[in-house]
C-alpha cells in the first residue's frame, strides 16, 4: 500500500496524503501528467475516472468524471496554477456539473502535489487546503480519505505498466463515450518542437502527408482564436483520384500546451467535430493527446473505420524522423 499516512490539520484547514513509491520522480510525475495513466488511479476502485481534458500548464484545465457502479457520473475539474517540472504542481480543484461548469454548492480547494526523491524512489505529498473548517469536514464526511486510499492502491500497477511503454508507444485510439475518442502518441521530441510541427506550414508539408503517394498541397495554418485553417491533400499521380481536405476554426489556445478547434471535411455535408490537442512533456519526449468529439456514435464509428489511426501513425513516425 503506497499511502503511508493521511493527516488532517484542522487549524491549517488542510488534508495531506503521504505516499512512497519505489520508482524515480520522473516516472511518477509522468503518471500524473498523462491523462490515460492518471484516470487508472484517480478515482476509487469502484468509481473509475475518465479525463476528457488534462493540459498540465499554468492556466490550463482538467475535466474529469467518476462513474459509479450504477453508471451515475460525478464531475470535477482542475485549474492549473503552477507547475515546476519534477518538483510540484498546484491546482484549484472543485466539483462540476455535467457541462463542466463549477458546482458551487460543494466545497472547492487548492491541491499541491509535491514530489521528493529518496534513496529508494519517490516520496509524494498531496496537500488539499480548504476555505473553511466546514468545507474540510464536509469532504471528509463524503469519504475523501477512504476514497483516496482506494484510488492510490491502484497506482503501483500503473507504474509497472509505465516502465516499458515508452519503447513501443505508438498511436492509439481509445473510445471514451458515444461521442468522444482520445488519440495518444508519444513523440520523441520536445514540446516546443511538436507544437511548431503543428503550426509551421513548411514543416507540416514535410510530415503531414496523408496516405502513401499523397502530398499536403495546401496548408494555411491558424493560431489565434477566431482564425481559420485549411489543409488540402492531393495524390502525386493523377490516376490515384482527386484531393480532399479539412478546414476549421481555432476556438481556444494555450500556446505549447493546448488547442481546441473545429474540423470540417471540405466539400461534404459530414458534421463537424471538435478537436482538442494537448502536449505534455514526458521522459520519453512529448505526449500528444487529441480528444475528438463527434456529433454521434455513428459518425464516430464511420471515421474510425477509415483507418484513421494507421494514417496518423505513419505521419507521426515521419515527424519523429524529422525531429
Amino acid at each position: 500500500m503506497p499511502v503511508t499516512s493521511v493527516v488532517k490539520d484542522s487549524e491549517a484547514l488542510s488534508l495531506t496524503v503521504h505516499a512512497e513509491f519505489p520508482v524515480k520522480v520522473s516516472r511518477l510525475w509522468d503518471a500524473y501528467l498523462d491523462a490515460g495513466q492518471l484516470e487508472k488511479f484517480w478515482g476509487p476502485v469502484e468509481y473509475p475516472a475518465t479525463f476528457t481534458r488534462h493540459d498540465a500548464a499554468p492556466g490550463g484545465r482538467s475535466n474529469y468524471h467518476m462513474t459509479s457502479p450504477e453508471g451515475e457520473e460525478f464531475h470535477g475539474y482542475w485549474i492549473w496554477n503552477e507547475v515546476v517540472e519534477h518538483k510540484f504542481f498546484e491546482v484549484s480543484d472543485g466539483f462540476a456539473h455535467a457541462d463542466g461548469t463549477p458546482n458551487t454548492d460543494l466545497p472547492s480547494n487548492r491541491i499541491v502535489f509535491t514530489f521528493d526523491p529518496t534513496s529508494g524512489g519517490t516520496k509524494l505529498a498531496i496537500t488539499s487546503t480548504f476555505d473553511s473548517a466546514e468545507d474540510l469536514e464536509q469532504v471528509v464526511a463524503m469519504g475523501m480519505i477512504d476514497g483516496t486510499r482506494s484510488a492510490m492502491s491502484q497506482i503501483e500497477q500503473v507504474l509497472i505498466d509505465l516502465r516499458n511503454y515508452a519503447e513501443d508507444f505508438i498511436t492509439d485510439a481509445q473510445i471514451l463515450s458515444d461521442t468522444q475518442v482520445r488519440i495518444t502518441r508519444l513523440v520523441r521530441g520536445s514540446v516546443a518542437q511538436v507544437w511548431k510541427a503543428h503550426h509551421d506550414q513548411r514543416l507540416m508539408k514535410r510530415w503531414m502527408l496523408g496516405p502513401d503517394g499523397w502530398q499536403l498541397a495546401e496548408c494555411v495554418t491558424a493560431q489565434e482564436p477566431g482564425e481559420t485553417y485549411r489543409y488540402w491533400w492531393e495524390p502525386l499521380s493523377a490516376d490515384d483520384g482527386s484531393g480532399f481536405g479539412f478546414t476549421g476554426t481555432v476556438l481556444e489556445t494555450l500556446p505549447q500546451s493546448y488547442e481546441r478547434t473545429t474540423e470540417q471535411m471540405i466539400g461534404t455535408e459530414y458534421p463537424a467535430t471538435v478537436n482538442e490537442l494537448t502536449l505534455t512533456s514526458n521522459q520519453g519526449g512529448t505526449l500528444l493527446t487529441i480528444l475528438i468529439t463527434y456529433p454521434d456514435a455513428q459518425t464516430r464509428d464511420m471515421v474510425l473505420s477509415t483507418g484513421m489511426t494507421d494514417g496518423m501513425e505513419a505521419s507521426y513516425a515521419r515527424l519523429e524522423s524529422i525531429l
